[in-house]
């Protein structure tokens, strides 16, 4: 598979997980996209760092854009591309961090460790650690 197919894929499973599986809805959420317009900037910075200074590069046959000659640095806007990186790292980046939203929201819904864990210890815990 490309990694264009891998991330379409990706994206249609978290879509799938977020509002019929769990039915968490985050994608449904105004401030959902508020706070991903947050995420998906530093996501192009990060991303424009990597791919134009030539650390990370990828295959052309792989990504819907095409690779770049390593004496040159990709596009900058064009050619699959946004910021240097490939549209496919965009999609991938939601996908994770939809993922993340939706089975944190759902593991609290669900009532996974409900009561807060920082503060002084509880009595069980000084009972077990043989304090008073």
């Amino acid at each position: 598979m490309t990694y264009t197919q891998l991330t379409v894929f990706g994206v249609l499973s978290v879509v799938a997980l977020d509002l019929y599986v769990f039915k968490t809805k985050i994608l449904l959420r105004r401030v959902f996209w508020t706070s991903y317009s947050i995420v998906i900037f530093f996501q192009l910075v990060t991303n424009g760092i990597l791919t134009g200074f030539g650390i990370v590069e990828y295959n052309g046959n792989a990504i819907i854009g095409s690779s770049t000659p390593s004496d040159s640095s990709p596009a900058f806007i064009g050619d699959g591309r946004l910021v240097f990186a490939p549209i496919e790292d965009l999609l991938f980046g939601f996908c994770l961090v939809v993922l993340t939203l939706t089975i944190w929201v759902w593991l609290g819904r669900i009532g996974v460790q409900r009561e807060p864990m920082s503060g002084p210890p509880r009595q069980s815990v000084k009972r077990f650690l043989g304090s008073k």
